[in-house]
């Protein structure tokens, strides 16, 4: 086997940041040059091939290896500037002649994870290998054969390097997918900070809920929210959606896609961003409205001077401990106002909606009761 230096240079952004290859693209290249190895003796590096835009990248080999009726290709994933926990992985791809007939067939291999759950875009028990990327190595398959003089009926087998040690940083446990990673992407283009993936994580996690029969979920900004959840309304797994910022997300899908009953679970200060009416949490992209919980203090019967000291905190959870000292449930009050902008947003969707607010430490200061818009 040659190893080689994998993975070309992605285009640069005009904010400066690099963008990258989704693992789909790196599997379609793999598979380009193994089959073209496979039909003619010589692996072609780089290897062009075209993604669903028009785009026409050329990937390094990073891998190769010849033998009797098969052939392995290997592209190292090169996720540009974004923190993609596959950027560097070693996606290979073995090709192998199939009956004639049979077209091109898709198997998962060592680090690549199977369906175990209803609710995606792929049957239960097919590799966990998406219909974009899959149609993508279709079409190439058929380039390569038209090229080369091949019957265009191959079976390809795709793994990843250490994925399933990898998939464990993924949603794909929660989703039912086991074994390994996904073989992701719709355009075969990363975008750096495009949380593309994260959101296309959440709304596959309300279809796989709701194909599993869940009747309520939790959407949490964080690993300690998600445990309050746990510890709050005792949901499996797959009912707990890992929303992060994403409140948007998750609220316009469940507006497309409703379930009974939606808990949001999370720090005091993303809720008080939620019901200032920030679908966003993140702190780069909105920030905590002290004026806003000055008032909400105010309409919670809040002293003027206790109004006045809320609106001159510093954090949002300095402005909570003000409150607390004063025994005001500032809290509560934030809840509630989180759970009135969910209904918003939600509009008519058959969802209940009930709200958590916790403090840095995991507990709970704050609370709505459960309501339909």
């Amino acid at each position: 086997m040659a190893e080689r230096q994998g993975g070309r240079p992605a285009q640069l952004q005009r904010t400066g940041l690099r963008s990258g290859w989704t693992t789909g693209a790196c599997a379609t290249a793999a598979t380009t040059a193994a089959y073209t190895a496979l039909l003619t003796g010589d692996f072609p590096d780089p290897v062009v091939i075209t993604l669903p835009g028009g785009q026409r990248p050329a990937f390094a080999l990073a891998a190769e290896e010849l033998g009797a009726g098969w052939a392995t290709a290997g592209v190292v994933k090169d996720a540009g500037d974004d923190p993609d926990v596959t950027h560097g992985a070693l996606v290979r791809v073995t090709v192998r002649a199939g009956a004639t007939g049979s077209g091109v067939t898709f198997h998962a291999g060592s680090g690549v994870g199977t369906v175990t759950l209803p609710g995606l875009p792929l049957d239960v028990g097919e590799p966990a290998i998406n219909p974009v990327p899959r149609r993508m190595m279709r079409e190439q398959v058929a380039a390569v054969a038209e090229a080369h003089g091949g019957g265009g009926d191959v079976r390809i087998e795709i793994s990843v390097d250490n994925g399933e040690e990898l998939a464990l940083r993924t949603w794909n446990p929660r989703l039912g997918i086991l074994g390994g990673l996904s073989i992701l992407g719709t355009t075969g283009i990363v975008v750096p900070y495009s949380c593309a993936a994260w959101i296309d994580s959440i709304r596959r996690g309300i279809d796989v809920a709701r194909a599993v029969g869940r009747t309520h979920v939790a959407g949490c900004t964080g690993s300690t929210s998600e445990q309050t959840a746990i510890a709050q309304y005792d949901l499996p797994p797959e009912a707990l959606l890992d929303m992060g910022d994403f409140a948007g997300a998750v609220l316009k899908y469940l507006r497309r896609h409703p379930i009974d009953r939606l808990s949001i679970v999370g720090g005091f200060a993303k809720m008080s961003k939620l019901a200032a009416g920030h679908l966003d949490l993140h702190s780069g992209r909105s920030q905590v409205d002290l004026g806003l919980l000055a008032e909400l203090a105010r309409g919670a019967g809040a002293t003027a001077d206790l109004v006045a000291q809320i609106a001159s905190a510093t954090t949002g959870l300095g402005a909570l401990q003000i409150a607390q000292r004063h025994g005001l449930p500032l809290g509560d009050v934030v809840a509630v106002g989180a759970r009135d902008a969910a209904l918003e947003v939600l509009r008519e969707a058959p969802v209940t909606v009930d709200t958590i607010c916790i403090d840095r430490a995991g507990l709970v200061v704050g609370r709505s009761d459960p309501r339909r818009r």
